[in-house]
């Protein structure tokens, strides 16, 4: 994994954290993430931890790059900013995790953890904030996607909860198989977020009938 962070400190203990558990491998540490796409294929990373308040670009921005040319890497955000605009256009730009940057080392790692995994890990009051907005949606019109049955088979899980591990071990196939079905879905969504995946297929009723 990578981090993006322009505290210095914060990034060091946050590297030093991984770097000290054998479940993890730290590839890049990065101030900014004004060449986050060269980072990225030249560290070859499972999961990007971004922070928001950068100079140069900021990690919104950073996730919107990563999420146009790698649509299937995992992005977790952390940050100190828990305001509702933050939180929302981290999501809507991609991200599949959001942890605060107070929180406790090991929920950073179980954080790290799930988001690889497929998970979308927040920090509690983070995740109340993106259920009430939920709930102010209106529901919509039904749309045809041109899902196909697999794809509505994983949309339908992850819907459920399911994390894209649980999902492959679900329908027996593997973890790779997965992704590449998310790429897919993100792609006739249009949509850039497991969040707005979810959302959308709710909101549309998408996986109504079998």
């Amino acid at each position: 994994m990578i981090i993006f962070d322009d505290n210095d400190p914060l990034r060091d203990s946050v590297a030093m954290l991984l770097q000290e558990n054998a479940d993890f491998t730290l590839a890049g540490s990065y101030s900014h993430c004004l060449d986050v796409i060269e980072n990225i294929k030249d560290s070859k990373p499972d999961v990007v931890i971004m922070d928001i308040d950068m100079p140069g670009m900021n990690g919104i921005e950073g996730v919107k790059q990563i999420r146009k040319n790698f649509p299937t890497l995992q992005i977790l955000m952390l940050t100190v900013f828990d305001d509702d605009e933050k939180v929302f256009s981290a999501i809507k730009a991609g991200a599949g995790g959001y942890i605060l940057k107070n929180a406790e080392p090991n929920n950073l790692l179980h954080a790290v953890s799930e988001v690889y995994n497929g998970g979308a890990p927040m920090t509690p009051n983070i995740a109340r904030k993106v259920l009430q907005q939920f709930q102010t949606f209106l529901p919509g019109e039904k749309a045809e996607y041109n899902l196909s049955i697999r794809e509505k088979e994983v949309l339908r899980l992850l819907v459920d909860g399911l994390s894209y591990k649980m999902i492959a071990g679900k329908l027996n196939i593997t973890y790779d198989t997965v992704r590449a079905h998310m790429k897919k879905i993100y792609e006739k969504l249009h949509v850039a977020s497991m969040t707005e995946a979810v959302a959308k297929a709710i909101n549309q009723n998408l996986l109504s009938g079998k």
